[in-house]
């Protein structure tokens, strides 16, 4: 396993809905773990690099309806 990090924007507020979209987006296969910031505006994703890609994980949130922009670097 090769445990992978990545700190997306958030297109839009969070709001109930997107929170459970994003509670959902949790069971996605390979997907770890999703944590919403302190800023409210992001996301850090962590993901087994050996089962998904970048455009994997940014099309898999897409699909739980999580609209999120430019990949930013992780906070350190």
């Amino acid at each position: 396993m090769t445990k992978v990090q990545k700190q997306f924007r958030l297109q839009r507020p969070l709001d109930e809905q997107l929170m459970e979209s994003i509670a959902s987006a949790n069971s996605i296969y390979g997907i770890e773990r999703i944590r919403i910031l302190s800023s409210n505006e992001d996301l850090l994703v962590e993901y087994d690099a050996s089962r998904l890609r970048e455009p994997e994980v940014e099309s898999a949130l897409s699909h739980f309806g999580i609209p999120v922009i430019d990949v930013i670097a992780p906070a350190q």
